[in-house]
């Protein structure tokens, strides 16, 4: 069965899954198995090229030592402990890559409506360098250069992965131009939360009610408040129930109802949407990948839903 009249606008390169060390613990593959998870779904796709994110905007917002360091594959041991993830030429082109393209999905969404990175969400990575899997922050990057180059007056960054955007929060630290609403399971990853403009910490277990119980008002709210002219989206899916770094219970349909949750509230405030995949961890990297195809299609419907609701 298709979905939509429309293909989902995607950005997208082969570039986005560098090849890791074997049994390395972070599921890199997912990458390379969405287009065939969207496929098997029966959701036709666009898929668009990402540029290279320009030196300069990751300097607008990491230390730029810390940048070069890694564009230069150079990054100190310790620092890579930390990321969690070799530093290699290949990872370093990814993270320019993977910035690009949520700038790019950023700035479709602001001229369509909708759009999607088929990576980033690499919250963690704050103004000093890199944590968590993420090298540098792509949300803040894109977020920051949209803003600088007057494609948006406000953006609000959605993050509803398992674990804190706390890089995102301390680089957007007293910005008004750039709101942050993080919804997390406060007992997980990382132990210092950092301060977004607006955070839900969950207790473990918590479900799909619950969950979206929490979320739609405080995001209704910011959305009455800023009323920004992009929803940037971190749609992470380790709040499943079944994802090992995660400490929540949503089912399938939780993430599906989260996601159109997220594009029917963005679409009644008028904002555009973009979406980024965040975070995701199973044994089999294909079960991750079928969840982000699952929640991309389910905010692509909902999106396109409310445009059609909107024209008729």
């Amino acid at each position: 069965m298709t979905h939509g009249a429309s293909p989902l606008p995607l950005f997208y390169h082969p570039d986005y899954a560098p090849p890791l060390p074997s049994g390395h613990r972070f599921p890199m593959s997912k990458y390379a198995l969405l287009l065939p998870a969207l496929a098997a779904r029966g959701q036709r796709v666009a898929t668009l090229d990402p540029e290279l994110m320009p030196v300069e905007w990751l300097h607008a917002v990491h230390d730029p030592a810390y940048v070069d360091a890694v564009l230069a594959a150079s990054v100190p041991p310790e620092v890579e402990r930390r990321i969690g993830l070799p530093v290699t030429a290949a990872v370093a082109r990814r993270t320019r890559l993977v910035a690009g393209g949520t700038h790019a999905a950023g700035l479709h969404a602001l001229a369509h409506g909708w759009a999607a990175n088929g990576a980033g969400g690499s919250h963690h990575a704050g103004p000093d360098g890199g944590a968590g899997y993420c090298v540098t922050n792509d949300l803040a990057i894109a977020a920051n250069r949209l803003v600088a180059e007057g494609a948006a007056r406000c953006i609000l960054i959605v993050d509803c992965d398992v674990h804190q955007g706390d890089g995102t929060a301390h680089i957007m630290a007293g910005r008004c131009d750039i709101i942050t609403l993080s919804i997390h399971a406060e007992k997980n990853f990382p132990v210092r939360k950092a301060r977004s403009t607006h955070d839900i910490g969950l207790p473990d277990g918590i479900g799909d009610a619950d969950y979206l119980a929490a979320l739609e008002p405080a995001l209704s709210a910011l959305l009455a408040r800023h009323r920004p002219q992009l929803v940037l989206h971190q749609a992470g899916v380790d709040p499943h129930r079944d994802d090992r770094l995660g400490r929540l219970a949503l089912t399938d349909d939780g993430l599906a109802a989260r996601e159109a949750l997220v594009a029917r509230l963005a679409a009644r405030a008028g904002a555009a949407l973009a979406v980024t995949l965040g975070g995701g961890y199973a044994i089999d990297p294909a079960d991750v990948a079928r969840r982000h195809a699952l929640a991309l299609t389910a905010s692509w419907q909902a999106w396109s839903a409310r445009a059609r609701d909107a024209a008729a």
